[in-house]
C-alpha cells in the first residue's frame, strides 16, 4: 500500500532521525509562526530550513519536492526584498488576489504541475510523479502569493500540505512528516488571523 505507516517503527525512525532533519523541522516551524504573525524574519528562518530539507529530499528521490525548495528559496529572497521594500512594492499591506492575480496562480499550478510530471516521469527514478508533481506545483502558486501577501496563499499551500502529509509518511521523512501536519493547522490559523486582518483593519497585526 502507497501510504502505509508501521507505527512500531515510528519511535524507533524518531530516535535515527538525523541531526540535519531536526534543524530543517525547527527551522521550518519558526518560518511558519512568524508568517502567521505577518512577521518579515518569517524569510531568513525559512531560507535555513529549505536549504537543510533540500538535502533530505534529494536523498529521498523527491526530486519535485526538491526542485520545490529551490523555488522556494528564490521566492524567499524575492519575497524578503518585496517586505523590506514596502514603500516601493505595497508589499506590507495583507490583501485578496484580483482576477488577473488568480489567473496567474492557476497557470502557475497547472503548469507547474505538467511540467514537473514530465521531468519526473522521463529524466527521473520518482516512484510517485503525479502526487510529487501535484504537492509541488500547488506549493509554487501558494509561496507566489505569500510572497505579495495574499490571502489565498494559505488555501494553497494547505491544499499542498494535505498531500504532502502521506507523501512523505511514505518516504519514510517522520518528522517532516510531523512538520507538515503542523504546518496544515498553524496555516488554518493563518488564514483566519489574515481574514480577521482584512476584515478589521484596526486590528492591526504585528508587522516588522
Amino acid at each position: 500500500m502507497l501510504f502505509s505507516i508501521d507505527m512500531s517503527l515510528l519511535a524507533e525512525q524518531i530516535k535515527a532521525t538525523s541531526l540535519l532533519e531536526w534543524i530543517a523541522v525547527s527551522f521550518g516551524v519558526t518560518e511558519v509562526l512568524l508568517a502567521r504573525k505577518n512577521n518579515v524574519l518569517l524569510y531568513p528562518a525559512g531560507i535555513i530550513g529549505i536549504l537543510c530539507s533540500g538535502f533530505l529530499l534529494v536523498d529521498a528521490k523527491l526530486y519535485a519536492e526538491t526542485l520545490l525548495h529551490a523555488y522556494y528559496l528564490v521566492m524567499s529572497i524575492y519575497g524578503w526584498a518585496m517586505w523590506r521594500n514596502r514603500s516601493a512594492s505595497g508589499a506590507s499591506q495583507i490583501s485578496r488576489s484580483t482576477i488577473s492575480e488568480q489567473k496567474i496562480t492557476w497557470a502557475i499550478a497547472l503548469g507547474g504541475w505538467a511540467f514537473l510530471y514530465f521531468m519526473l516521469t522521463n529524466f527521473t527514478d520518482s516512484d510517485v510523479p503525479i502526487i510529487d508533481a501535484f504537492v509541488s506545483s500547488t506549493a509554487w502558486a501558494g509561496m507566489w502569493l505569500l510572497a505579495k501577501r495574499k490571502l489565498e496563499n494559505w488555501i494553497w499551500l494547505n491544499v499542498s500540505n494535505l498531500i504532502a502529509i502521506p507523501l512523505l509518511f511514505h518516504k519514510q521523512l517522520i518528522l517532516i512528516s510531523f512538520l507538515t501536519i503542523f504546518l496544515f493547522i498553524v496555516a488554518i490559523f493563518g488564514y483566519f488571523d489574515w481574514k480577521k486582518e482584512l476584515d478589521q483593519p484596526n486590528a492591526k497585526l504585528k508587522s516588522i
